[in-house]
């Protein structure tokens, strides 16, 4: 590999780039909009689930079951209606998520120390915000049944500070407030240069074709290694800052901390980078024209989304799907980024992840090199 040449081919590629000044431009403000749209957008946290509350027994009693769900971050009364008709309607037009149903002799019966029922509607249609507020109530009817009963022993006279039989006293580690932002923002950090680079580098040779300078490189000694080196290096650049630029506003936006080694997050990111800007270069040797070129990488940027376990966890998915998700490189990448973000692990645990982005950088890098031919087709 001659270095002349090599410079001289990615100087020509820079200036190339930097005379582009709307899409320079849109290299750098692209990711910081989609870090925005989707680190806001692209969150599991379901708060403020609109409930209607239908209280026929409007005790004391009944308020402070209400109590208990204002008090807790899941539901939000916004409506307080007066017959079930009413609460339907709501739930129907999905200005409602959920309802509570008080029945009339709610506070007659515990009272008498009998068992009260209330009734508590779900709107099933989204079945994350249903999974959610199916949970969240149930926790808070067990905590006011348990409060109800400690209160009746004491009135009693009877003791309350028996220990129970089985305690279980759950700790969450790396994650202790179960912030969806801090597993979102790193695995967007993945998605986000995945879609930047394979898009820009998929134009590359095609767009030396359709501007007729695709001739000039033919009559040149470049051999096909220097011509995908010298092409891929400004945008490794390029796609550095990027990283850069996501990490700061994952950071400063989201409050994300990065624990682990940000030497080796960038390090491993480079070596994704160039996996993608290859693959980018390769799709750019076998499409004839720049559209054909932006189909491609979208065919192969959609799926990565789903199979990469960027929304839905990889051991969720069938068997086939799981073994077509060992061809996607970003699936390696979010495994790397998330364990080094969150869990500051380091080079022993992922060098799984590593040899695999590490196989897939040379396979791919070979398969865009061998692919070019220095002739016109």
């Amino acid at each position: 590999m001659n270095l002349t040449r090599l410079l001289a081919l990615m100087r020509k590629e820079g200036l190339q780039i930097m005379r582009d000044r709307r899409t320079l431009a849109l290299v750098f403000i692209m990711p910081i909009m989609q870090l925005l749209l989707l680190g806001y957008a692209a969150t599991s946290d379901v708060r403020n689930i609109p409930l209607a509350v239908l209280d026929q027994d409007k005790s004391p009693a009944s308020r402070k079951l209400l109590d208990s769900f204002r008090t807790a971050d899941y539901f939000r009364q916004a409506f307080d209606v007066t017959s079930e008709d009413e609460l339907r309607t709501l739930i129907d037009s999905g200005h409602a998520r959920t309802g509570l149903i008080i029945p009339p002799d709610y506070s007659s019966r515990l009272a008498a120390g009998r068992p009260a029922q209330v009734a508590f509607i779900i709107d099933g249609s989204d079945p994350a915000i249903a999974g959610t507020a199916l949970a969240a109530a149930t926790l808070i009817g067990q905590a006011r049944a348990t409060a109800l009963t400690v209160e009746r022993l004491a009135a009693r006279g009877m003791a309350v500070a028996a220990a129970p039989a089985i305690e279980v006293r759950a700790r969450v580690w790396y994650n202790p407030d179960l912030i969806s932002a801090y597993y979102m923002i790193p695995a967007l950090v993945g998605l986000i240069l995945q879609f930047l680079t394979v898009i820009l580098t998929a134009t590359a040779i095609v767009r030396e074709r359709e501007r007729g300078t695709i001739e000039q490189l033919i009559v040149t000694p470049l051999t096909g290694a220097e011509l995908i080196v010298g092409k891929l290096a400004p945008y490794v650049l390029i796609a550095f800052i990027d990283t850069l630029l996501i990490l700061a506003g994952g950071v400063l936006l989201f409050g994300v901390p990065i624990n682990g080694s940000l030497p080796l997050l960038l390090l491993l990111s480079a070596l994704f980078l160039v996996t993608n800007l290859a693959l980018g270069l390769l799709i750019s040797t076998v499409a004839g024209t720049q559209q054909e070129a932006i189909i491609f990488a979208l065919f192969y940027n959609l799926p990565s989304i789903f199979l990469s376990g960027f929304i839905y966890p990889v051991a969720a998915m069938p068997r086939a799907l799981q073994l077509i998700s060992y061809a996607i490189p970003l699936r390696y990448f979010l495994i790397v980024v998330r364990g080094i973000v969150l869990k500051a692990v380091g080079v022993a645990q992922l060098w799984p992840e590593i040899i695999a982005l590490s196989i897939f950088a040379v396979v791919v890098i070979t398969a865009a090199a061998t692919r070019f031919q220095k002739r016109l087709d």
